[in-house]
């Protein structure tokens, strides 16, 4: 199985900065896409930050400019600094991991992490 695992969420003044990590455990022989999703109380989930193994990267207009989304595919695990935090910003923060290949298996997977809280206060 493969166990994904996010850290870094917090409580921070706007204006501030945190890095949340992610990583992906187990059996994994490599990683398509490593992602941040994000979903605020009452609302939908939503893509913030995605990465491919290649390095090709896509964020929200929301976090344009502010967040930066890194990775280490040799230790399946990716970063997501955000600087200029804003209160809207707070919500729970997913990692997502997309074609997950793994030993003896033909198909690809996709995992998710528990999340990790981000509150931003005014």
């Amino acid at each position: 199985q493969v166990q994904v695992v996010e850290s870094g969420g917090g409580l921070v003044q706007a204006g501030g900065s945190l890095r949340l990590s992610c990583v992906a455990s187990g059996r994994v022989l490599s990683i398509h896409e490593m992602s941040w999703y994000r979903q605020a109380a009452g609302k939908e989930r939503e893509l913030v930050a995605a990465m491919t193994s290649g390095g090709g990267t896509k964020y929200a207009d929301s976090v344009q400019g502010r967040f930066t989304i890194s990775r280490v595919n040799a230790k399946n695990t990716v970063y997501l600094q955000m600087n200029s935090l804003k209160p809207e910003d707070t919500a729970v923060y997913y990692c997502k991991t997309d074609g997950v290949r793994r030993p003896n298996s033909l198909r690809s997977g996709s995992y998710w992490g528990q999340g990790t809280q981000v509150t931003v206060s005014s």
